[in-house]
């Protein structure tokens, strides 16, 4: 007799992450910015979440991309990998992004796809049943060992850039893959992990300060998911191209404050998320780490392609 449960423990309505960072990694979200530098482009960002929590999100990603010419055509070429840890829940994702490029007189515009893998585990022998006996329910709606799967998962997006701001829509995990969790590729038994599409849609710019060595780069994010949906803003200003200070608001869920340094190939940045929901009462916020690096690329034609990000610039 094979068992095969599908329950609600098995349903997330988001499994992307709502950095406050969004602005300073738009590959997190959208393929199509991949290869947007002369460079070969690095970012590194982490967030700690609810830091008091036991078992609180966790979330570590890796993106690098970089320009490529396949028979005269631009391209954009990169790889994502992200580890996640929510409760008793672990997820690895690791997909890799192709962006076809159109240039359209100081513009370009992407189109991009992630193909990847989205692997589930749930840690099934951690968890305690409502009477604290693990092996007490006949219904078995909750996995008393540890389960894990893999499925096929992919990203698609649109990406618009200009040297003074930037846009783009993406949609996640394109085919919301259905994952079953098994104790092993032989069990019959299985658990059912369903991820939800998610659509983005983001945009910025830099604004300079006439006769000042300030700047101010506002930018925001628009997110739907599974009949939800949430907006984030964030405005940076940055004095002489170095020094970036700035502020941050989620939709119902917390303020940010910013600060980070720019050096000569690399930036670094930090946010602390201060919650406004009754979760204030029982945690302090959320800290956020990001690290960008620019490997730069001898091209001999690099100035005819060259692209600024507003970002960085």
């Amino acid at each position: 007799m094979t068992l095969n449960a599908v329950v609600a423990i098995a349903v997330m309505a988001q499994s992307d992450v709502a950095f406050s960072h969004f602005w300073l990694g738009p590959t997190y979200y959208n393929p199509a910015a991949a290869g947007n530098l002369n460079a070969i482009h690095l970012t590194l960002g982490s967030r700690m979440q609810w830091v008091e929590f036991k078992r609180a999100p966790m979330t570590f990603f890796l993106t690098a991309d970089m320009p490529y010419k396949l028979l005269e055509q631009r391209m954009g070429v990169g790889v994502k990998a992200e580890f996640e840890r929510i409760g008793l829940f672990t997820s690895t994702r690791i997909g890799a992004q192709l962006a076809y490029k159109r240039k359209i007189g100081k513009s370009t515009i992407s189109i991009g796809v992630q193909p990847g893998i989205f692997s589930q585990t749930f840690r099934g022998g951690e968890a305690i049943s409502p009477d604290n006996t693990s092996g007490s329910q006949d219904s078995r709606e909750i996995p008393t060992s540890d389960v894990s799967g893999t499925s096929f998962d992919a990203n698609a997006g649109i990406y618009f850039s200009h040297p003074r701001f930037w846009a783009g829509f993406s949609v996640t995990h394109l085919t919301a893959p259905s994952i079953e969790l098994k104790v092993s590729r032989e069990s019959p038994e299985y658990y059912e992990f369903k991820v939800s599409r998610g659509y983005y849609f983001m945009g910025g710019g830099n604004i300079p300060i006439n006769n000042t060595l300030f700047e101010i780069q506002p930018s925001a994010m628009f997110a739907y998911y599974q009949k939800l949906w949430t907006a984030q803003v964030a405005t940076m200003l940055r004095y002489n191209r170095m020094l970036n200070v700035g502020v941050g608001y989620r939709w119902k869920d917390a303020v940010s404050a910013f600060i980070g340094v720019n050096l000569k190939d690399a930036y670094i940045g930090y946010a602390y998320d201060y919650p406004i929901t009754a979760i204030s009462k029982v945690s302090t916020g959320s800290h956020e780490v990001f690290v960008t690096y620019n490997v730069k690329l001898n091209n001999h034609d690099k100035n005819k392609n060259k692209q600024k990000s507003v970002r960085l610039m």
